[in-house]
């Protein structure tokens, strides 16, 4: 029956299902970049925006000045002494880091404005701050450099999901009930009936927000790592740290866990790692510790 209903939702809105290309055109206005990540990639591929400059324009946004500082104190980066300008902040790690980290924070404000009836949105940013906090540590674990980087990929590895939810609401909840809660399963259901699924949708809202093609791709891929063309490790450690997420009491962006969390079997040789040797308690208890902390960082509303 519900497979029935879909069929028939799927041919109602067969005329009027966007492109990708169009869906996130559509969305842009809710969520295009501020203006304050244009000028700081203009700096950076300039090739002449010196630390003090881009410093100079994170200055003109007091509340992301305040949230990156505190980011950058806190036991995510864990440095040894205070860092007390942005300045600083970006002399330590690197300019390209420090965009990421504004995408992060600005993304999160951004893509919340999304109307999303179909899901618990204090879940959904839940799972994703734990898959992202997961995979900052597995790739630490995996000598991956820059691990931070990943941190950003699982924060927003289903972003694409809001901007369905809010496009095609009546599709995207029959898919929903019957996924049972497993992602992979929503993906392939998206694909056949729009065209494209949430991690698609993703990729290319990520390439508006410039955020690097090693990310993009990892957040495209993230159900299907070894298609990746170039981060098949990037994909791997975000599609492993989703599964883990996925087997914790921290939610999934559904509100519905599934019974058991499906891992890609090319994601133990991608990564080089032995599943039998895999500490999950380790990992899942390293991340729980930074959640609380981060929560309130990029989570947290302020006035």
């Amino acid at each position: 029956m519900k497979g029935a209903s879909l069929m028939q939702i799927a041919v109602a809105e067969k005329q009027t299902t966007p492109s990708l290309q169009e869906l996130v055109r559509d969305v842009s206005g809710l969520v295009s970049p501020p203006e304050i990540c244009f000028k700081i990639f203009e700096l950076i591929e300039s090739k002449h925006g010196t630390a003090e400059a881009m410093g100079n324009v994170i200055s003109q946004d007091p509340n992301l000045t305040a949230r990156l500082l505190r980011i950058v104190n806190s036991a995510f980066y864990n440095f040894p002494s205070k860092i007390d300008t942005v300045s600083r902040a970006i002399a330590i790690i690197g300019s390209a880091e420090l965009y990421n980290l504004v995408v992060a924070v600005k993304a999160v404000r951004c893509f919340s404005r999304i109307p999303a009836d179909l899901v618990n949105i204090d879940s959904f940013w839940q799972h994703s701050l734990y898959t992202g906090l997961i995979a900052k540590d597995l790739a630490k674990k995996c000598k991956i450099l820059h691990p931070e980087r990943l941190f950003v990929a699982g924060l927003l590895h289903d972003i694409g999901s809001l901007v369905l939810f809010n496009a095609l609401p009546d599709a995207s909840k029959e898919l929903l009930e019957i996924i049972e809660g497993d992602e992979i399963v929503l993906a392939e259901k998206e694909r056949e009936n729009f065209g494209y699924s949430h991690a698609d949708v993703g990729r290319e809202l990520m390439s508006i927000w410039h955020l690097p093609k090693t990310l993009q791709e990892a957040i495209s891929n993230h159900h299907d790592p070894s298609a990746a063309e170039s981060a098949c490790i990037e994909a791997a450690i975000v599609h492993l740290s989703d599964a883990l997420a996925n087997q914790t009491g921290m939610g999934t962006f559904a509100e519905e866990a599934p019974e058991e969390a499906r891992i890609d079997d090319s994601v133990w040789s991608i990564l080089n790692l032995d599943p039998s040797a895999l500490d999950t308690d380790e990992i899942l208890g390293e991340a729980g510790l930074k959640f609380a902390e981060m929560s309130s960082l990029l989570l947290m509303k302020t006035s």
